[in-house]
């Protein structure tokens, strides 16, 4: 049940109107219908509302349009908290990741990160992509019938492991791909991701009840973490991120303690595989759905070979247009990171007291019809025929939250396209309109697009 909040005045400003609280009915629409249920909390509350605290989300104001987006992107920085609001994240990513963190830590860690995930290293990183991507396929045989979502996690989580991680092929490597794969795979059950929502959930009963099984699931994979950060410490060779946090050394001379590397490394394979691997499913579903897109895009792949440098590739003008309206139309992550204010602050008209929090929501800024016509219809062309600014088009979220990996992951997803559509025929198993559903914190094509070679 919803109720309009009449607006509060402070100071002659008003405070947002929106949703009184949330009845269960309301919090399991937000889990698993959350499409519908934003958009119209958005047709009946405007583009800026407030959404009272349900589970372990404070409440927060929703901002949908790019005109907050802007406000809250170009604001100064020290004026929030993110951390703080990331409390949900803690059971899947440990208490010191990057997510957790504010102020000078967060600046401290963002600056230690950011060159692994630009520049020369994206260079690096190509080979490994295509390398990967051609070693699947190479099994693939005519007529076979696969999970394009299950290939596209293969791909992903094998290129965080070789190429960010420098876990090469090995029985840890392996061990830890399998064991990844079953605790990333919970998430596939509504019950899993239900118990991520509702604290009333998170009771450790032991192995056969939902959450004490994502416990053990979870400490199996920080187990064999622990064993490669053990490796590595001692042999201490290598350019990957792995390498870079177990080195580093900040200015009282300490090292990252193991916790706070093992919080990165769950932080990486979480925003840097899953979101990915999701991803590259949608696109591949977009492209094989629209027949008029396919041929598009194969035409633009015919003026490149295998042999093309892989920042060139990158560079194809339809591919980008494609790989940027599958991550509009149907965003991994449905909302940006919320800011926590920690002072009073005026924002587009309204009175914010300190302590509330505000949340960009991405699906909603790219469903907005001011910025988006027909924002059902999937559309590349819409990236070619105009810019988008960055409070417009935000994936990725932005300012000083934007996603570390962004560049990786856009690099990957056309590397991961075009080496896939340059030399298999594929089809979808069925012709029926695929709809995004929960699996964790993300969204994900319902039933992993089934696709067949041809």
């Amino acid at each position: 049940m919803t109720a309009t909040i009449k607006a509060k005045k402070s100071n002659n400003l008003a405070f947002p109107q929106g949703i009184k609280r949330y009845g269960l009915k309301g919090i399991l629409n937000l889990i698993f219908r959350p499409l519908p249920t934003l958009e119209a909390y958005r047709n009946r509350y405007g583009d800026i509302y407030y959404s009272p605290a349900f589970s372990s989300f404070p409440p927060f104001i929703v901002v949908s349009n790019s005109e907050g987006v802007e406000a809250l992107f170009t604001a100064d920085p020290d004026l929030f908290n993110s951390g703080t609001s990331n409390a949900a994240f803690q059971p899947l990513l440990g208490s010191q990741s990057i997510l957790q963190l504010d102020g000078e830590p967060h600046k401290k860690r963002r600056k230690l990160l950011m060159p692994s995930f630009h520049g020369q290293r994206l260079q690096t990183y190509g080979e490994i992509i295509t390398n990967i991507t051609q070693s699947i396929i190479s099994h693939w045989q005519k007529e076979d019938i696969f999970s394009m979502r299950e290939v596209t996690q293969e791909i992903t989580l094998s290129v965080i492991l070789q190429a960010v991680f420098g876990i090469t092929q090995g029985n840890n490597y392996q061990s830890l791909r399998k064991q990844l794969g079953r605790y990333l795979d919970l998430f596939n059950s509504p019950l899993y991701t239900s118990t991520l929502f509702l604290p009333i959930l998170q009771k450790n009963w032991g192995t056969w009840t939902p959450w004490g099984n994502f416990i053990a699931q979870r400490d199996k994979v920080y187990e064999l973490l622990s064993q490669e950060i053990d490796k590595r410490t001692t042999t201490k060779d290598g350019e990957d991120i792995l390498t870079l946090l177990l080195s580093v050394i900040d200015e009282e001379g300490e090292h990252l303690t193991k916790s706070e590397v093992m919080s990165e490394l769950m932080t990486l394979l979480f925003a840097g595989h899953e979101t990915t691997a999701s991803a590259l499913a949608w696109a591949f579903y977009w492209i094989h759905f629209h027949p008029e897109i396919y041929h598009n895009l194969k035409d633009e792949l015919d003026t490149i070979d295998l042999d093309t440098d892989p920042m060139e590739i990158a560079k194809l003008p339809y591919l980008s247009a494609v790989v940027s309206e599958t991550l509009r139309i149907y965003p991994i992550a449905l909302f940006a990171f919320s800011r926590t204010l920690t002072t009073s602050w005026e924002f587009m008209g309204y009175s914010l007291d300190k302590g509330m929090s505000l949340a960009p929501c991405i699906y909603l800024v790219h469903h907005h019809p001011d910025i988006y016509p027909n924002s059902k219809q999937f559309k590349p062309e819409r990236f070619l025929e105009r810019q988008f600014s960055p409070y417009e088009f935000i994936p990725f979220g932005g300012s000083n939250r934007r996603c570390l990996g962004y560049a990786l992951a856009l690099y990957e997803m056309k590397l991961v396209l075009a080496t896939v559509l340059k030399q298999v025929n594929l089809k979808l198993v069925s012709s029926q309109p695929i709809l995004p559903v929960r699996r964790g914190f993300t969204m994900s094509p319902q039933g992993g697009v089934k696709m067949q070679v041809i």
